[in-house]
C-alpha cells in the first residue's frame, strides 16, 4: 500500500499555477467606449410636458401612459421617450411648448424681410436675436421696405388670437400715397367694397393731419397685402407703409431698429382682448 502510494506520489505532477497569478498573460482590458454625448436639443417627454406648465413630471408620466400626449401626430406612451424642441407635441389635442413664454415688440426699419429663413438676406430675426433665448417668431408680416411695429412670441394662444379670422387684433398704419386720396374713394373704402368677388373691409380710415396723401387706416389682417389690394384697386401707389400701433401697443420709446420686452401688464392686456 505504502509502495504503491509512494509511486503514485512520485509520479504526481507539479501543481498548476493559478491563472490569476500570471500562468497566462493577462489580456489588457479594453477601454470602455466613450459615452455618447447627450443631444442638447433633446428632452424627455415627461419633462417637456411638465415644463409647459400642464402638470408635474410625475403626473406627466400618467398622462403619457394613458395616451393623452402625441408627438408629430403620433401617440407616444413609452416612458423615457425623448423629443426635440422643434417637434410638435400636443397634450389632449392642444399644442404645448416647454420654453419660457416671451413677447418682444420690434420697431422694424426698412430693408429687413419678415421671415425666419436665413436664406432671405437681412431678416427681422437678426434684429431680435439677443432679445430672448426662447424661439420666438413674428406674428404677421411687414414687407421688406415697410416699417413699424412687429410682435414676436412663442405663445401659441396669443398667435391664435391674432390670426383668428373673426376677431383678430387691430393694427393701425400710417400710409403715404403717390397722390391725394379722393374723398369719394375714402368713403368707398370706409364702407367696404368687393374685389374679385371677395369683400374688403377696414376698421377705420381717415386723412392724417388733413394731408390728403397721408392716410391712417386700421385693419385686423395679420399681413399688409390687404393694403396693396385696397389702393391698387383705386389706382393709388403706396409710397410708405408704417405700422404705428398694434392693439394698445405703440412705438413710444422704441427707436427704429430697436425692440423691447413687453411688460406683464401689456401681456395681460393682449391675452384679455
Amino acid at each position: 500500500m505504502n509502495k504503491q502510494g509512494g509511486q503514485r506520489q512520485g509520479k504526481s505532477k507539479a501543481p498548476k499555477k493559478d491563472k490569476a497569478f500570471g500562468a497566462r498573460k493577462t489580456q489588457p482590458k479594453k477601454k470602455a467606449a466613450p459615452k455618447k454625448a447627450a443631444d442638447s436639443n433633446e428632452i424627455r417627454l415627461n419633462k417637456y410636458v411638465a415644463n409647459s406648465g400642464i402638470c408635474s413630471r410625475r403626473d406627466a408620466d400618467v398622462h403619457i401612459a394613458t395616451g393623452l400626449v402625441t408627438v408629430n401626430g403620433k401617440v407616444v406612451t413609452e416612458m423615457g421617450y425623448k423629443v426635440k424642441l422643434e417637434d410638435e407635441v400636443r397634450y389632449d389635442g392642444a399644442r404645448i411648448n416647454p420654453e419660457k413664454k416671451a413677447y418682444v415688440l420690434l420697431n422694424k426699419p426698412k430693408g429687413f424681410a419678415t421671415t425666419t429663413s436665413d436664406q432671405k438676406g437681412k431678416t427681422v430675426m437678426d434684429l431680435v436675436a439677443n432679445a430672448t433665448r426662447s424661439r420666438i417668431k413674428p406674428i404677421g408680416r411687414l414687407g421688406r421696405n415697410s416699417t413699424g411695429l412687429l410682435l414676436f412670441t412663442n405663445d401659441e394662444k396669443v398667435v391664435a388670437r391674432f390670426t383668428n379670422s373673426k376677431k383678430g387684433v387691430e393694427r393701425l398704419f400710417h400710409l403715404e400715397l403717390d397722390k391725394n386720396l379722393k374723398l369719394e374713394d375714402l368713403k368707398k373704402i370706409r364702407e367696404g367694397f368687393r374685389v374679385e368677388g371677395k369683400q374688403v373691409t377696414v376698421e377705420e380710415i381717415d386723412y392724417v393731419d388733413n394731408k390728403k396723401n397721408e392716410i391712417g387706416i386700421k385693419i385686423k389682417n395679420t399681413g399688409n397685402s390687404i393694403l396693396h389690394t385696397i389702393f391698387d384697386y383705386f389706382k393709388y401707389e403706396l409710397v410708405r407703409i408704417d405700422c404705428v400701433q398694434i392693439a394698445h401697443l405703440t412705438k413710444k420709446d422704441i427707436p427704429r431698429g430697436n425692440w423691447k420686452i413687453l411688460t406683464e401688464q401689456e401681456v395681460n392686456n393682449l391675452k384679455m382682448m
